[in-house]
């Protein structure tokens, strides 16, 4: 099973053998982390280009950031490294544009954590992959596991065309929300995910508990739901412990432990549930993915409510995560789908 990840290139391999000079599309965290791979891999960077809108002569590393156009004209074909991530629909068409006119990869370099998807980690985990693959309920499951791990492996975006869809597939087909939920949020950020929520289970609930961790966002979150009943609010992280940490305190949804920042508390989820039955639990806690689980593991065992859990922002997390969810509740069907989004992120786990 899964002998291409023996017998294909890596992208790494392709990057370096494609005799072409080697350009990055993009600049910020996932730039820097694709030229700490290259230096690891022996890999050299020929310049940065972002998209028009975004050129300004700034600098990158030692580069000016340039327009395709400007480094077509200076270096003819090359190739190009994606180094940052899109759901916006015209965003993904440029992407798309510039790889129909140079060969275009995506470099796997995680959104948390140091570890690429590289031979080391393919040959240390692929008995995990291959038994999580395993315990997927549905063929499409199926499908989008191998085409992440092939996209993941070689590079390649159209893998991810191959296995796009929709959330309306999902929550209509797999979590089935109804009015009487009792909804779990763990990453509630500002309360778009609730409006989600009510948006597929028709507008009715039984109560929302929702956890953010960032002051910022949990502002906005009380805001938000400020005419919304039966809901309670948690300015906490999810964990395996009642806690303090040290997060970031970056803006946005990107708020996440770290080590330095702000001390904010954390806490079990079945501390602060205290045996309520929770029917639907969606987790986004930006690379804490397999702590939640583990400070949820009473309500997984006692109530198996549905779940929707990011499976991107760590590579081991696809085949983890399915595992681990497995052994707290072997009762569970697992689903996997990934959404529209450029490289492989909202790749979600679906569970009932």
């Amino acid at each position: 099973m899964f002998e291409f990840l023996e017998t294909e290139q890596n992208v790494w391999e392709q990057l370096k053998a494609c005799g072409k000079p080697v350009v990055l599309y993009g600049m910020g965290d996932g730039a820097d982390k694709v030229l700490a791979a290259f230096e690891r891999f022996g890999i050299t960077a020929s310049g940065v280009m972002a998209s028009d809108d975004f050129v300004r002569g700034q600098r990158f590393h030692d580069f000016t950031v340039k327009r395709c156009a400007d480094l077509e004209r200076e270096l003819g074909d090359f190739a190009v490294a994606l180094c940052f991530a899109s759901q916006l629909p015209d965003v993904m068409a440029a992407i798309k544009n510039v790889a129909a006119r140079h060969m275009l990869s995506a470099p796997p370099v995680p959104a948390f954590g140091s570890r690429v998807f590289d031979r080391d980690f393919t040959a240390e985990y692929r008995d995990k992959m291959e038994e999580a693959y395993r315990l997927l309920a549905d063929e499409p499951s199926r499908r989008v596991y191998e085409n992440v791990l092939r996209f993941y492996h070689t590079g390649n975006i159209s893998l991810l065309d191959e296995v796009t869809s929709e959330k309306d597939e999902a929550f209509a087909d797999i979590l089935r929300l109804g009015g009487n939920e009792v909804y779990v949020d763990l990453g509630a950020y500002n309360g778009d995910m609730i409006d989600e929520f009510l948006h597929y289970a028709g507008g009715s609930f039984r109560k929302i508990i929702a956890f953010e961790p960032n002051a910022k966002n949990f502002s906005k979150l009380q805001a938000h739901c400020a005419d919304l009943p039966r809901t309670e609010l948690w300015q906490l992280g999810a964990w395996d412990s009642n806690t303090t940490l040290i997060f970031n305190n970056k803006a946005g949804r990107n708020s996440a432990v770290a080590d330095k920042g702000v001390p904010t508390r954390v806490a079990k989820v079945d501390a602060i549930l205290s045996g309520t039955a929770a029917t639907y639990i969606k987790a986004d806690v930006e690379g804490a993915d397999t702590e939640a689980l583990h400070g949820m593991r009473e309500t997984l065992r006692r109530w198996k409510p549905k779940l929707n859990l990011a499976a991107y922002h760590r590579f081991e997390d696809i085949f983890n995560l399915p595992l681990l969810i497995h052994s707290l509740n072997p009762d569970y069907r697992i689903y996997l789908r990934h959404h529209p989004y450029i490289p492989a992120w909202d790749t979600n786990l679906y569970c009932i």
